[in-house]
């Protein structure tokens, strides 16, 4: 430091125990957030605190051990919180303790217009610069603005605190005293992810494309998440939090901020938190700006980013698509946090996607997390008109532009099997889907996830996967999009409509005694099929009956061919020893087909109608 900012700082240095005295009684206490608390304040906080009567205290997050978690919050502190953490969760139910609720991004501005005064500020920074700025490190959110609109500074400058860089300065002349730490920093250790979140990180990872954006806050689904992305390109980061998980994927070159429309090559947060390992990755790293939360969550500046990709949590989701993320029934558990704002955005970005992740179950699996209605006393936190994807273990339903019984369909279909005919029953007693809607338990009791792969055909990629009952909308569009010869050829006559009732039992099968296979284009929620094989195991005979159909304009790509070959596959595996089939003589393509995937193929012409016979106990080339 240069000798006059060394003067300043030494003329603003106290004894932690002073402190307490230049706290006059009745004044609201903003405290630093999550990993960057000041530790050495808040003990003399609780030691001392009794002498400060009639006080209240404000924080974000709290991580560590803070007089809120103790006894102190029945007096003298009354503590108020924005977002609600283990600490002071059963002192906000119990009326012992205050929750605000409010956006992220716009909790700076309360601040600082004066309707939410703040007298004292007890932030944590890095040792000052030659300069005489310090930084506020590894939490900026609202420490920022806490610190701005405070009568009384005080900051703890601890030594191990990383010096982080962006929009997070604080500068000497600005605070009004000084206690001195070198306490290791509060840690986090994000928890290792178990096969239900490694599911969920699977299916987001399918929405997330090479070039995105993503914000992902941490804990155990977003760690899977960012398991999962270890195969992408040229991804960038814009996002609220962000932990351990983060640095693999920059030191692996996945994560490059190359392809960000804005803050190219930076990856932009409000705060961290994680382990030792995180702190040294974020000390002095011009690959990282840190910036206060009204700018990082603002929808507006989220939005700037192309193909931005916002993943939050939910608690439940109703069958209309109401989510609840920041209570249990009436018991509050968290906040609102970040989640609208980072919805909005995302929604609002070229490309971007806002996604909403949650276990299908909860309590071991004996309550379901979707469910016909929220809670009593459960909050909406993302409204039925702001949410896109919901992302479970069992799949994505994309809800955005649905009606309610595409929304309901969709919704039943990634909820636990144990839960889908119940959900189905109340969504039918609500008028919200057809009465005579199939049961769609079986379906996701047995889905065969295994058969789902993507094969490239020129320069168009087709994803093939199992049918499913919500496969009924694009199999009505796929039927009406197919030429007048085309549907000749598949259903022997010219065939104009197929309403609900006959086009329901295509998409609802067992995957134990029958198969279909749909080719789709697209991003996942918004595909189009293009493409439908399917057979049904006749027991008597050991036969199967196939039949596949190509849209038109997808016709002559080998797309038939190797669907046809993937049926044989799965037919062999269910113990069919052949298919049969009928094909009418003027359908040469189809013909083809037939005859080119390897197996000997017996026929016989019956009224310009051919009769198929193919066996695979043997190729013809073995």
């Amino acid at each position: 430091m240069g000798s006059q900012i060394s003067e300043m700082y030494e003329k603003k240095k106290r004894v932690a125990d002073d402190i307490v005295r230049l706290i006059k009684p009745g004044s609201r206490i903003f405290i630093g957030s999550g990993a960057a608390e000041p530790q050495e304040l808040i003990q003399v906080l609780i030691e001392k605190g009794k002498y400060i009567h009639d006080h209240e205290t404000i924080n974000l997050i709290e991580l560590g051990t803070t007089p809120y978690a103790e006894s102190v919050l029945n007096r003298p502190f009354h503590q108020n919180a924005f977002f609600i953490g283990q600490n002071v969760r059963d002192a906000v139910n119990e009326g012992r303790a205050e929750y605000t609720p409010i956006f992220l991004s716009e909790l700076p501005a309360l601040i600082r217009s004066g309707r939410m005064k703040i007298d004292v500020a007890l932030i944590q920074v890095a040792p000052p610069d030659n300069y005489g700025f310090c930084s506020l490190g590894v939490s900026v959110d609202v420490v920022m603005a806490g610190a701005d609109s405070a009568r009384l500074v005080i900051a703890e400058v601890n030594r191990r605190m990383p010096r982080t860089l962006g929009d997070c300065f604080v500068h000497l002349k600005d605070i009004d005293y000084i206690v001195e730490s070198d306490r290791p920093l509060l840690k986090w250790s994000p928890p290792e992810p178990d096969e239900v979140s490694m599911r969920i990180g699977q299916n987001v990872a399918r929405l997330i494309g090479d070039g995105a954006t993503i914000q992902v806050g941490i804990g155990m689904i977003p760690n899977a998440i960012l398991r999962h992305l270890e195969d992408k390109n040229e991804l960038g980061i814009h996002t609220e939090m962000f932990s351990d998980g983060l640095i693999d994927l920059v030191e692996s070159g996945v994560v490059t901020n190359r392809q960000k429309t804005i803050h190219n090559g930076k990856i932009i947060a409000t705060f961290c938190m994680g382990t030792d390992r995180l702190y040294d990755f974020v000390d002095d790293n011009p690959l990282i700006d840190f910036h206060p939360c009204d700018y990082t969550n603002d929808p507006f500046i989220i939005a700037r980013n192309e193909r931005m990709i916002s993943v939050n949590a939910a608690i439940q989701v109703d069958l209309t698509g109401q989510v609840c993320a920041d209570s249990i029934g009436e018991y509050f558990y968290s906040g609102i946090g970040g989640q609208v704002d980072f919805v909005r955005g995302a929604a609002r970005s070229k490309g971007g996607k806002p996604i909403i992740v949650l276990p299908s179950t909860a309590k071991d699996g004996t309550v379901s997390r979707i469910v016909p209605f929220l809670d009593r006393g459960a909050g909406v936190v993302t409204s039925r008109g702001d949410v896109h994807y919901i992302v479970t273990e069992y799949g994505i339903a994309n809800l955005h532009g649905r009606n309610l019984r595409e929304r309901a369909l969709s919704l039943i279909s990634v909820a636990h099997p144990d839960f889908r005919d119940e959900l189905l029953g109340y969504a039918k007693e609500r008028n919200l889907v057809h009465v005579d809607q199939m049961p769609m338990t079986v379906a996701g009791r047995f889905y065969p996830e295994k058969y789902e792969h993507a094969v490239t055909f020129g320069d168009i990629e087709v994803f093939f996967r199992p049918v499913k009952p919500t496969d009924e909308p694009m199999a009505r569009e796929f039927f009406y999009s197919l030429s007048d010869e085309t549907v000749y050829y598949r259903f022997f006559n010219f065939l104009k409509t197929l309403p609900h009732e006959k086009i329901q039992p295509l998409v609802n099968i067992d995957y134990r005694e029958e198969m279909a296979i749909v080719g789709l284009i697209g991003e996942p929620g918004d595909e189009v099929i293009v493409a439908i094989g399917q057979f049904r195991n006749d027991p008597a005979d050991n036969k199967a009956e196939a039949a596949f159909v190509i849209r038109d304009d997808f016709q002559d790509r080998g797309i038939g061919t190797h669907l046809m070959m993937k049926l044989v596959d799965i037919a062999r595996e269910m113990g069919i020893g052949r298919f049969k089939a009928e094909v009418l003589a003027e359908n040469r393509k189809m013909m083809h087909v037939f005859h080119k995937f390897g197996y000997t193929v017996h026929s016989r012409l019956e009224e310009d109608v051919y009769i198929l016979r193919i066996d695979f106990s043997k190729r013809r080339d073995e």
